[in-house]
């Protein structure tokens, strides 16, 4: 697969809170997708799922999952999109901004199986709190 607006970028012109702007569209699409492939659900269970996958406090929980997987190039991405000077304070939202940054690189330059290999390995394919409960 490739990108959906290919158009060549040099992504060493790219500040990490531009490749966390295109990465949080990006993270989230998969979250959404994810998730109306394992079910069809009303409108609204849809919204709270997807929310509490791309949460700050979620982004952060599975940088815990991917930092053993992360190449040294893909690291030192996650690296300069955390340390990146945001309008918000607190570890969870920067852990989660340096996820974007990373998701926003891989999908930037083309790589598109390495998001997918690293979502499924944070969210296993999209598994949810609610996934157990389902017929209930």
């Amino acid at each position: 697969m490739e990108r959906l607006f290919p158009q060549e970028v040099d992504l060493r012109a790219l500040s990490p809170l531009t490749l966390a702007f295109v990465g949080d569209g990006v993270y989230e699409l998969m979250a959404r997708e994810a998730l109306v492939c394992r079910a069809n659900r009303p409108n609204g269970d849809l919204h709270r799922l997807s929310v509490a996958l791309v949460r700050a406090e979620a982004q952060s929980a599975a940088m815990d999952l991917l930092l053993p997987l992360l190449s040294e190039e893909e690291l030192a991405v996650f690296k300069r999109g955390r340390n990146a000077h945001t309008a918000r304070a607190g570890g969870d939202y920067h852990r989660a901004t340096g996820l974007e940054a990373l998701f926003g690189y891989l999908y930037l330059s083309g790589n598109i199986a390495r998001c997918r290999e690293l979502f499924s390995v944070a969210y296993g394919g999209g598994r949810t709190e609610d996934d157990g409960k389902k017929g209930r």
